[in-house]
């Protein structure tokens, strides 16, 4: 079984959101700097992901990305299952599911086999959690920056423009330089 690309950038992205889980919603866009992985892509992915509960979008200036549920209570099969939704995944399709007896005698000789390897990778998958990745991560040294406050929006700072030094305070002012000119 190899996961796909999809799979992976799921993962990867989890692992990020977790990470920052106290930092607040995690905007797609700091992912996608972080890991180069195209916005589209991820907006596909997260898509996915909100639908099937594991994370939670919130809107507007500082918005972004959390986790829907603890980080011990999501799996890396839950992650797997919830971007194949609707494909035919291997990993995650198992026998158990009710697949139909083939004809082909070749494909019998060896079908218990690979379905016992797909049960057992499948275990293993729902064995891994998100935190213990997360942990994992933290253990290697890896250094989780804070994220800046938002300078869009409300969150923006006014710009402060330089007075004009030579401007009537005035309208006694404004009468006296227009009296000369």
């Amino acid at each position: 079984m190899r996961l796909s690309t999809k799979d992976r950038f799921a993962l990867t992205s989890m692992i990020d959101v977790a990470l920052r889980e106290n930092s607040g919603p995690v905007p797609l866009s700091d992912i996608a700097l972080r890991h180069q992985i195209s916005m589209s892509y991820l907006e596909q992915i997260f898509s996915k992901l909100r639908q099937h509960g594991l994370v939670q979008s919130t809107r507007g200036p500082g918005g972004g990305y959390a986790l829907g549920r603890r980080a011990d209570g999501i799996t890396v099969a839950d992650i797997i299952r919830a971007v194949e939704d609707g494909t035919d995944h291997s990993a995650l399709s198992a026998h158990r599911q009710g697949d139909p007896p083939t004809q082909d005698k070749t494909r019998d000789m060896t079908q218990d086999l690979w379905d016992a390897l797909n049960s057992k990778m499948v275990d293993y998958m729902q064995s891994i959690t998100l935190r213990s990745l997360v942990m994992a991560q933290l253990a290697k040294g890896l250094q989780v920056e804070q994220r800046q406050a938002a300078n869009r929006g409300v969150f923006k700072k006014p710009k402060t423009e330089p007075l004009w030094a030579a401007a009537p305070n005035s309208v006694f002012a404004l009468g006296k330089l227009l009296a000369r000119g």
